[in-house]
């Protein structure tokens, strides 16, 4: 499942093949932008800022933007000119190339073009970013405490409050600060701990291709996210499941250990 961390690998393995690098072929596949043809300009870079991906074309005054969102499956492919591709061409959204690689969007959950001009209207609305160098942790401490009465797993999973941070990560930063989710925010007494814990676990985990929460590389790397089948990976006790969300159409999976995250209280505890 795509977060910051498989955002920030993607945005720098696609730096490296792109930046600075003349297209020389350009074919996006959505409609609403399948006639635009970006064949001889140059990527300046490419970058994440949350969850987002933004390859840069040309000057900021007059150059453009593709942005992509993964959303649950998207991922983008790096290749070899004349290598074979990984996933089905079917499933491609966009096909960029240069002299030396192919660099192919698969089932991207949004993409469009955007003037560089409006890249702050497109991602602007969105909290410091977790791995990005605007990161302020002041500032998402502020953002997550201006509702108070607001559950603290729904306060980290939204994006306008920090970046970053998805399910996976929601669940578990919830679970190593033993705090449980649905804790209003007002009655959480160890926020800064938590901004921290989520900062140095994206941090830990932006270079590994296998998202670890539990520090065990050889073993299970989660303590509670999708567990509801074996348990709470620390006590044991039945992982429990909810789908949570502000509305009906944002309902996520949410996991927790009834024992580790008791409800009755919110918890000191500090994150680790």
């Amino acid at each position: 499942m795509p977060e910051g961390d498989t955002v920030w690998r993607a945005a720098r393995e696609l730096n490296t093949a792109l930046a600075g690098q003349t297209l020389t072929k350009c074919d996006i596949r959505v409609p609403k932008f399948a006639t635009t043809d970006f064949t001889g300009r140059t990527v300046t870079d490419v970058v994440a800022r949350g969850k987002h991906l933004l390859i840069r074309l040309d000057d900021a005054d007059s150059g453009w933007i593709l942005h992509s969102h993964l959303k649950m499956e998207g991922l983008w492919h790096v290749y070899e000119r004349g290598q074979r591709w990984r996933r089905p061409a079917f499933k491609a959204r966009c096909v960029l190339e240069t002299a030396q690689k192919q660099v192919v969007g698969f089932d991207l959950g949004f993409l469009r073009v955007l003037p560089r001009s409006e890249e702050n209207d497109a991602v602007g609305y969105l909290g410091p970013d977790l791995l990005g160098p605007d990161w302020d942790a002041a500032e998402a401490l502020r953002r997550i405490e201006s509702v108070p009465e607001r559950p603290i797993g729904l306060a980290l999973l939204d994006q306008r409050n920090l970046a970053g941070i998805g399910n996976v990560y929601r669940c578990e930063i919830c679970f190593l600060a033993g705090v449980h989710p649905l804790t209003p925010v007002g009655e959480v007494r160890n926020l800064p701990r938590i901004i921290d814990l989520s900062k140095r676990l994206l941090e830990a985990n932006k270079t590994r291709s296998r998202r670890i929460t539990t520090g065990n590389m050889g073993g299970d790397p989660l303590w509670v996210y999708n567990r509801e089948t074996r348990g709470c990976l620390r006590c044991g006790t039945k992982v429990a499941h909810e789908l949570v969300g502000d509305n009906a159409l944002e309902l996520r999976d949410l996991y927790y250990c009834p024992h580790c995250q008791p409800a009755a209280a919110a918890s000191s505890a500090p994150a680790t």
